[in-house]
């Protein structure tokens, strides 16, 4: 099959849909690749580097003729009259608000796979564009942020003084919420990040960010994956929230949307309790934007000083690697349609994740899709009354766990007193370390945020290290028993030491340049 990579349309044509890596790959799959003059000229990928990976530079309407056309954005009417019959467009094509270009393509007998209509299942995360530009876009919004910011993200020590870090609240822990979590933290600020999602929580603690409370607002997944429209309650709960945040916040990043549309997060009231120079990135402006002042597409400065950054195109702003990962999914999408490697692609409509992207195929439109099965277990069995009622009452459940406890930690200590009271006398000195020890190690590691946990190891590896030495030191002893006691623990202390020092090394790996899958790999 030949495929067509036409230039980026619009005024930004800075991302392309296939790299010359891609293109590489593509040809490896049996297909031939040909390329629009300056198609990658905005992401910095010359001509000559697409021609020395297989393809070839072809002018712009036989690029458009191609058996397959993959692009960016969708086409317009000039374009459209280019494809031919019989062909198949890739693109993001947004088709739940574009029944009129569904209708010209479904009219040519243009088959048209949206990648904006991916399947929300595991086994189509690899061909999430939506993901992989948002990912991008949350790094690039606190770049941007830091650039319009008055300080330094990090706190600083100095002899002439000390600075505090600048405090970051970003809206919605979805995929761009998190990757800006992940970019602020570490540039060394102060983040607190907020989700309906409960789940969300534990994803942004193990960035190493603060998670905002509000009971009120959390509210269940819906079924389908997204998070649903809040009650009125629930509104107010998280608008209170919001604006407690904002008004200490220097930098708040917005990233709420709910099936494309951007409910308000940040009120013109919000704006004016924030202090003059702080940053609001709207990440949901194509969707109309979270804060009121947000202008799709613009800077703008409200009367108190307040920058309100509604860009459009933050994932644009960094071209190479967005047209990688642009790159990427296009060519797992065609792994998908070329099980041969043949250069012969098969649309298999059985398939749920083909189905779902295919939004017209032999002149009909086929948008929107049957909904996908998400699991084929079932339903659980309902609980018998008795086990229902004590789910229905978790004050209840909580107060009998607090119970255990209690009981629990009573029986230890009387077994802790009657093995004092039964050891000897320098025994008793050893056993008050123990003891010190056992409370202090566990205040110490239930208190250390999730960003410190390598360090940690480190920690522990260190006193399993004095823990193999002292037991060296006791094997050989008179004493079967302590001979005994040495021979286990050195055993154990080495489990630790080299376990402890292989999980250490496979983690800084992944940051390696020259490691599989590490860095930039």
């Amino acid at each position: 099959m030949r495929i067509g990579v036409p230039r980026t349309a619009g005024a930004d044509p800075r991302l392309v849909a296939v790299t010359p890596d891609a293109a590489r790959r593509l040809a490896e799959l049996g297909h031939d690749v040909v390329v629009e003059p300056g198609a990658g000229d905005g992401a910095r990928l010359p001509a000559h580097e697409y021609v020395s990976a297989g393809a070839r530079v072809a002018d712009r309407a036989d690029v458009w003729a191609a058996d397959v056309v993959v692009t960016l954005h969708p086409p317009g009417p000039a374009e459209l009259d280019l494809l031919r019959a019989g062909s198949v467009l890739v693109s993001q094509l947004a088709p739940a608000g574009s029944p009129e270009l569904l209708g010209g393509l479904a009219v040519r007998g243009v088959t048209a796979l949206a990648l904006d209509a991916v399947p929300r299942i595991s086994r189509a995360q690899a061909l999430d564009v939506l993901s992989a530009l948002s990912n991008v876009a949350g790094y690039r919004a606190v770049v941007e942020a830091a650039e319009e910011y008055g300080g330094m993200f990090a706190g600083q020590v100095t002899a002439a003084g000390s600075t505090p870090p600048a405090r970051v609240f970003v809206i919605g822990a979805g995929v761009a919420g998190l990757a800006a979590v992940g970019t602020a933290v570490s540039l060394g600020a102060d983040v607190h990040a907020f989700d309906v999602r409960p789940e969300a929580a534990e994803q942004i603690e193990s960035l190493g960010a603060r998670v905002v409370g509000a009971d009120d607002a959390v509210q269940q997944v819906s079924a389908d994956g997204y998070a649903s429209a809040q009650s009125a309650d629930q509104e107010a709960a998280a608008l209170r929230a919001y604006a407690e945040q904002s008004a200490q916040a220097d930098v708040v990043v917005t990233t709420a949307l709910v099936r494309g549309t951007a409910p308000t997060t940040i009120t013109r009231a919000m704006l004016d309790a924030m202090r003059p120079g702080s940053v609001v990135v709207d990440l949901a402006a194509p969707g109309g934007g979270n804060c009121e002042a947000t202008v799709p597409g613009e800077r703008v400065v409200t009367a108190r000083g307040v920058v309100v950054l509604g860009y459009t195109d933050l994932a644009a702003r960094l071209p190479q690697h967005s047209s990688r990962l642009l790159g990427t999914v296009v060519v797992n999408l065609l792994t998908l349609l070329t099980p041969g490697e043949d250069g012969r692609l098969v649309l298999d409509l059985d398939d749920p994740v083909v189905r779902g992207m295919t939004v017209t195929h032999e002149g009909a439109v086929t948008w929107p899709p049957p909904p996908v099965a998400v699991s084929a277990a079932p339903p659980p069995p309902a609980p018998e009354p008795a086990a229902a009622a004590a789910v229905a009452d978790p004050a209840a459940e909580g107060r009998r766990r607090a119970m255990r406890r209690t009981v629990l930690g009573a029986l230890g200590a009387v077994a802790v007193g009657l093995l004092i009271a039964a050891s000897p006398p320098d025994a008793v000195g050893h056993l008050t370390v123990f003891a010190l020890a056992v409370v202090v190690g566990f205040y110490v590691i239930s208190n250390v945020t999730h960003a410190l946990h390598t360090p940690l190891m480190a920690q522990t590896n260190a006193i399993s290290g004095i823990i193999m030495v002292g037991a060296l030191l006791q094997i050989g002893d008179s004493s079967p028993l302590v001979t005994t006691l040495a021979v286990v623990a050195a055993a154990l202390a080495s489990v630790n030491v080299f376990g402890g020092f292989l999980v250490t090394r496979r983690m800084l790996g992944m940051f390696r340049r020259d490691t599989p899958g590490g860095g930039a790999a």
